[in-house]
């Protein structure tokens, strides 16, 4: 199982599109979307970055996803260039195998 995290931020192009450019931009993303979920892609949370976050990253929003595995997520990440997204949106993602704290920490100790 691969985790995939999305953060991101409107680029001006966006803020440029009128509302309902905007609207059919992201209805157009639905059966894409969709077609993820059916192909074993999993949505685990979406939503808008707190202000009142402490040390807030300077992305507005995130997306967090469970992939089958590397190649679904690599599959997912060509969706998302293909789609025009990096146009309007200023994006950083994360991508790794789910695992445990325990994991995790033995590869920050082993760094």
């Amino acid at each position: 199982m691969i985790t995939y995290i999305e953060l991101w931020k409107a680029k001006q192009a966006w803020m440029d599109l009128s509302t309902e450019e905007r609207g059919n931009y992201m209805n157009a993303l639905g059966p894409a979307i969709q077609q993820l979920l059916e192909n074993g892609a999993q949505i685990i949370s979406w939503g808008a970055n707190d202000k009142a976050t402490f040390t807030k990253a300077d992305y507005d929003f995130f997306a967090i996803w469970n992939f089958p595995n590397s190649e679904a997520a690599q599959g997912f990440e060509k969706l998302v260039e293909g789609a025009g997204w990096y146009n309007y949106f200023d994006q950083v993602n994360l991508m790794g195998p789910a695992g445990g704290p325990q994991e995790v920490i033995g590869q920050m100790i082993a760094l």
